[in-house]
This record gives structure tokens, C-alpha cells and sequence, in this order.
């Protein structure tokens, strides 16, 4: 018997004497995660992290009742203790008109190979080799003079799962990671910048020198920083800040939000949100995706989806729970742990991008700004209003020139995802992705 089998016989098991106790339904899921990070500044050794977790949640249906007890401990008495607990609970809490298990006919039958685990794990000579040769790669640029070091870090997790429904699966997921954040100039004229890299598989991180490299030029250009005037100027997102565009627009669409009534597009389904040539997708499948999964927290089925079609809203981000509150049905987005019940979350998610290059969406730009880096989250989910502190570099007739620091730029996310133009450097580096953007409108305050 493998260790996968023997822990959903575990499960299995608890299912059963839960049941035998009085209990409606029950589900129960152990994740068991492994976890190693090294951080490295100026070639001496600052971090040195190590974790490993076994932990078991277990849910318990009476009626319209539920509760959630989970333990780290899989011992026969900590598990007898675990069902007494949660049995206890579940009968005296209140009544959630909305909680329980999916139908049969929901659950995930085909289980799809996402290629999301790489069975290698890193020594931590490896890991340190990575952080100290990004951090030398980075120092070594001219004008480079401090380092706020270098991490490298590995993780992985076993998740099994079973249900009184009859679903009873496991699936694995891995990830590596490396950083590099460097600073230049001199006292109050310093700056600092960084790069990243993350993967599913140890074979697909960037390299720790390129890595290194791209920090340290990116510290480098932003010296001698000038304020903006404030004015009302097209904006274009650098990728690793237009991605949380994207990541405004998930949270508007999260079921859970949809059913408090506290989204700003609660009553944008069926409609345009984007300009026609907008596409945004969903793909929990996605091959080495950072967040791919075969199924989804509640063993439901899930699916590559188009959220936005053409411009046009075509669903929201659902679990079982929102999906009946709403009178719909879950769209297979459940996530959860082991000690609270699923909530809705978006998978390997990404803004379709145009045939159109960086430079010439912005060719035509007068005047306007580059950002590479937001501040704060100020951002009004109720009426959609934007505001959030950035830095990055001016545009003039163009191109890109001097770098800019100390402004705010300001919006309502309905204006701007209307007045959206995508570029064609996509890639997928985070989990939530999105090429260049430009966006034209928004008002920045500056000096």
C-alpha cells in the first residue's frame, strides 16, 4: 500500500465513525507540506528556514449544520478526540442554509495530469549556491553599493482528500523560487530594486545570474528619481504590476463577493466590462501552471474557462456555497485548508495578449508614465475607485526617459478596464499574469 493509499484509508475512516455517530455528511482532508528557504546578503548566510507539516481537517454535516476541527497530530486518541470535538460542535452551531457536500454528478471522475509536482528536492548547498551566485551577479553591476540579499526557496505538498459523496483523491504540488533585491547610490540618493523567478520544476527558474543582472539594472535606473506634475496622462503597466489589474478584477468577480452585494460589477454579468478585444482565461490544467490543480477543494470538476469574452463578463468565481446563495452553480473554484471551510479562488489566470509590442502601444504617448512599482492597496471594492502610490519612469514622445518616484495615480477600475490596450509580452511568471498595459486617463498626483 502506497503512503497516498494509507492516508485516505485514514480519512476514509474517520468518515465512517462520524457517520456511525449520528452525522448527516462529513469530508475530510490532510495536507502534508514540506517547505526549505536560504537567504543570503552579501555572501554570508541570514536565513535559514526549514518547515515540515502534517495537518487533517475534518468537517461534519448535521442537517444544515457544520463545523471544522483540524489537528496536526494523526495519532489514534488525537483522531478519536478530533471526532468527539467536531461532533460536539457541528450539533450546536448555527444553521448555514447554504453549506454541504457537491452532488455526485459535480464530482471530478477523469483526474488530468497537471505536471504541477517535480519529485527533485533541493539540498540546501543548492539553494545557497543560487542565492549567493544572484546576489554576486547583481553587485557586480557598476553602481550597485548595498544588498538587501539574495532567498531561495523550495516547497512542496501531498493533498488527499475524501468525502461521504463517495470522492476520495490526492494530488501533489511543488514549487521553486529565488530573489534578488540590490541597492544603489550613495545615502538619500539611494535606490533599490529587485527581480524574481518561480516555477513548479527546478528546470524552468530563470537563472540565478540573470536574475542577479536584471535586479541590478533595475536598481541602477531608477537613481536620481524626478516628481511628476500632476496631471491627467495615459499609463502603462510594466508586467509585474499589471498583473494586479488583473487581480482587481478577481476579487470584483469572487462569488463570496458577488453575494454580500459588495462588488463594484455586481451587476455586470452578460456585459461589457472590457473593450471588445479583451480576453481573460482560467486554466486550472495549464501544464506546470503555479496554481494548477486537477480538481478543486470540494472535488468538484473544474475547467479552463473564459472569464471575460471579448470584453464581455461570462462568469463569476464560484464554490458551492456562493453558487447556492446566488441560485447557480459552482464554477469549481473552492479552495481551502484544514481548518476552515472552502471560500472561491481563481487558478493559473492570465490577460490574452495582442500582436502589438510594448514600445508601440506607447509610440504615441506624449507625455505619460511607466510604472514599475505600486504602493498600497487603495482600492474602494464597492464603487471600484483606484488610488495607489507608484514609481517608475516618465514617457516623452514615446519613449521611456527619466525615472519618476512619489506619485499617485488615481482611477475607477470600470474606466480603466474600458480604456485597456494590451501588448504581446506575456508571460507566465506568477500564477496571475498579464502583458504590458496601457491605460489611458488616469490622473496622477504629483508635486
Amino acid at each position: 500500500m502506497t503512503n497516498d493509499e494509507a492516508m485516505l484509508n485514514i480519512l476514509n475512516d474517520l468518515l465512517t465513525k462520524v457517520l456511525t455517530k449520528g452525522a448527516d455528511a462529513a469530508d475530510a482532508i490532510h495536507i502534508k507540506s514540506q517547505s526549505l528557504a536560504v537567504t543570503q546578503r552579501l555572501g554570508k548566510p541570514e536565513k535559514l528556514e526549514r518547515s515540515e507539516n502534517s495537518d487533517i481537517g475534518l468537517r461534519v454535516f448535521f442537517g444544515k449544520r457544520q463545523a471544522i476541527v483540524s489537528s496536526s497530530d494523526s495519532s489514534p486518541e488525537a483522531l478519536k478526540e478530533l471526532i468527539d470535538r467536531v461532533i460536539s460542535m457541528a450539533r450546536v452551531v448555527p444553521e448555514d442554509p447554504y453549506c454541504g457536500l457537491a452532488e455526485k454528478d459535480q464530482l471530478a471522475t477523469k483526474i488530468i495530469d497537471v505536471d504541477s509536482y517535480d519529485p527533485s528536492e533541493p539540498t540546501t548547498e543548492t539553494l545557497v549556491d543560487w542565492a549567493n551566485r544572484a546576489e554576486d551577479a547583481a553587485r557586480a553591476i557598476p553602481g550597485i553599493t548595498n544588498s538587501e540579499g539574495a532567498e531561495a526557496g523550495w516547497g512542496k505538498a501531498i493533498v488527499s482528500m475524501a468525502a461521504t459523496n463517495g470522492f476520495s483523491k490526492v494530488y501533489s504540488g511543488s514549487h521553486y523560487s529565488l530573489s534578488a533585491s540590490v541597492l544603489a547610490g550613495e545615502g538619500v540618493e539611494m535606490e533599490r530594486d529587485y527581480d524574481y523567478t518561480g516555477a513548479v520544476y527546478a528546470n524552468d527558474i530563470i537563472s540565478p545570474e540573470e536574475i542577479g543582472r536584471s535586479a541590478g539594472n533595475k536598481a541602477i535606473k531608477r537613481l536620481n528619481p524626478k516628481k511628476a506634475q500632476t496631471s491627467q496622462v495615459p499609463v502603462i503597466y510594466d508586467p509585474r504590476v499589471s498583473r494586479g489589474i488583473v487581480g482587481h478584477l478577481l476579487s470584483a468577480i469572487n462569488g463570496s463577493a458577488i453575494a454580500r452585494n459588495t462588488s463594484f460589477l455586481r451587476d455586470k454579468m452578460n456585459k461589457q466590462v472590457f473593450e471588445n478585444k479583451i480576453s481573460i482565461y482560467d486554466d486550472p490544467h495549464r501544464q506546470r501552471g503555479l496554481r494548477s490543480q486537477p480538481f478543486d477543494g470540494e472535488g468538484v470538476a473544474n475547467e479552463k474557462r473564459k472569464i471575460i469574452d471579448n470584453g464581455r463578463l461570462t462568469t463569476w468565481i464560484l464554490d458551492l456555497r456562493s453558487a447556492r446563495q446566488l441560485g447557480l452553480k459552482t464554477t469549481g473554484h473552492a479552495s481551502r485548508g484544514t481548518s476552515s471551510p472552502p471560500s472561491p479562488s481563481a487558478t493559473n489566470v492570465y490577460l490574452e495578449p495582442s500582436n502589438i509590442p510594448p514600445s508601440e502601444i506607447m509610440s504615441d504617448i506624449k507625455n505619460g508614465l511607466y510604472i514599475t512599482e505600486l504602493i498600497g492597496m487603495g482600492i474602494n471594492s464597492l464603487t471600484g475607485d483606484y488610488s495607489r502610490g507608484a514609481a517608475g519612469y516618465w514617457i516623452e514622445n514615446g519613449e521611456i526617459t527619466h525615472p519618476v518616484s512619489e506619485v499617485t495615480v488615481a482611477g475607477n477600475l470600470k474606466d480603466m478596464f474600458r480604456n485597456l490596450t494590451t501588448a504581446n509580452d506575456l508571460e507566465y511568471r506568477y500564477g496571475i499574469d498579464a502583458p504590458t498595459l496601457r491605460i489611458d486617463g488616469m490622473t496622477l498626483a504629483g508635486k
